[in-house]
């Protein structure tokens, strides 16, 4: 096995001859194995446990074992203890969620603080098959089907090269202890219920099974390399960060794949990602969400955008009488001027009589229901009317900004001015506002 971990090593580039490791080290016999295999091979170890304080008497018996062995083989320890179910409830996020967490983070200061190479864990080629099984169950995409890669950034995982069956029979013949994890029979645990039901059961149909699923996933991984390379230039193409360009995406081989890439990241699950994808013929207006994003369909994209928590009140924006500039949320300045002021005919310049406004102006996106009288009509229209007559996008009403003076609009912000406030023969001073984009 030692040979077998030893080529693993070189193949896959993940320590170099001699370098210092961190050993995630447990107490179980993966770990105690592959802390006894780099040790041979020569590799300077620090052996770092965590105690999550989950299993009671068992977890501290845990701690004092793996202590005690590396006090009687000369290695380095360092450990850490953990409130695991707190740090749950606080992050509402699993309890195996919030032990990865924090395992994964402390590993990270021990190993900055030994300046070590990387950090090892032992990981076998079982595990890889669980986990392909897992993402299975789930649903995934091409890169959940590769299993368990042997480098991710910092982390290497030497014993991807070995079975379960293989490290037990490893640490029987170097009469290596161990403990075991009592949760690890308890199948409450999807992980677990796939080793203890699932497997078995496939393994009925191929004795060989969890080496086929192995074998399967690693040419995955190859495959997904070429997948990967191609992805990145697909979405370039499509994808400027803000808009999924329709045209371009229908376009590409594969649309749907393109779109879970984008959007699995930014947390759309698979369903609202199939449903997106139906949508690219359909009409416009379509919303869809993850937790954080919201997705337009528009006529010639899909519009992203960050979901906006405030309320109406907080997009309220007061501009005293006395502003000459704002910043925030959208770049304006300002200045008043005798009613002689040249006159710029531009959509993001404003010119209003400024003894007709009520001041201080408030800065406010629009609301269902405005109206205001377009520069140069008599009669009033209701902002959502003028939208559509002027072939609005969704993205582009939810984006528009009114100046209002009291209740009444006096400019839809970059676009038109009120012809209730407009300059006239008997204006005597002009509030010039122009908008910076």
């Amino acid at each position: 096995m030692i040979k077998k971990i030893e080529k693993y090593i070189a193949s896959q580039n993940l320590l170099p001859p001699k370098s210092t490791v961190v050993v995630g080290l447990s107490g179980g016999a993966d770990s105690m194995a592959l802390l006894d295999v780099l040790t041979l091979l020569d590799y300077r170890c620090i052996a770092a446990h965590c105690n999550f304080h989950l299993r009671g008497e068992e977890s501290d018996g845990d701690d004092a074992f793996v202590k005690n062995w590396c006090k009687a083989t000369d290695t380095e320890f360092t450990s850490i203890d953990f409130d695991t179910r707190q740090y749950a409830a606080d992050k509402k996020i699993s309890i195996e969620m919030a032990a990865r967490e924090l395992r994964y983070a402390w590993f990270e200061i021990v190993r900055r603080q030994y300046d070590a190479d990387a950090l090892a864990v032992a990981h076998h080629r079982d595990d890889s098959v669980e986990t392909v099984l897992l993402n299975l169950i789930r649903g995934t995409g091409i890169r959940g089907l590769s299993g368990i890669v042997a480098r991710n950034g910092k982390i290497v995982r030497p014993m991807l090269a070995v079975t379960r069956q293989e490290i037990l029979q490893y640490v029987k013949e170097r009469e290596i202890p161990f403990r075991s994890d009592s949760s690890n029979e308890q199948d409450v645990y999807l992980r677990n219920a796939i080793r203890l039901n699932v497997i078995p059961l496939l393994e009925t149909l191929n004795p060989s099974v969890k080496e086929a699923i192995f074998r399967t996933s690693q040419n995955v991984g190859e495959a997904e390399k070429i997948y990967t390379e191609e992805i990145v230039r697909l979405k370039q193409a499509v994808f400027d960060g803000e808009k999924i360009n329709i045209s371009a995406l229908r376009k590409t081989p594969s649309p749907t794949s393109l779109l879970f890439e984008i959007l699995s990241p930014l947390g759309f699950t698979p369903s609202v990602i199939e449903d997106v994808s139906q949508s690219v013929e359909a009409s416009s207006g379509k919303q869809f969400f993850s937790d954080k994003y919201r997705l337009i369909k528009d006529r010639e994209a899909f519009i992203l955008s960050e979901i906006d928590l405030k309320t109406d009140e907080e997009k309220q924006y007061p501009i005293p009488e006395s502003t000459k500039e704002i910043i925030y949320p959208i770049h304006l300045k300002i200045s008043k001027n005798r009613a002689d002021v040249l006159i710029k005919k531009e959509p993001r310049c404003l010119y209003a009589d400024a003894d007709k406004l009520s001041f201080p102006l408030k800065l406010r996106r629009w609301q269902p229901g405005d109206w205001f009288v377009p520069f140069g009509m008599r009669g009033k229209k209701k902002l959502s009317d003028y939208f559509t007559d002027r072939k609005f996008s969704l993205a582009d009403k939810e984006n528009a900004w009114v100046l209002v003076s009291g209740d009444d609009i006096v400019w839809i912000v970059g676009e038109r001015a009120d012809e209730r406030f407009r300059v006239g023969e008997d204006t005597k001073r002009v509030l010039a506002i122009e908008l910076f984009l």
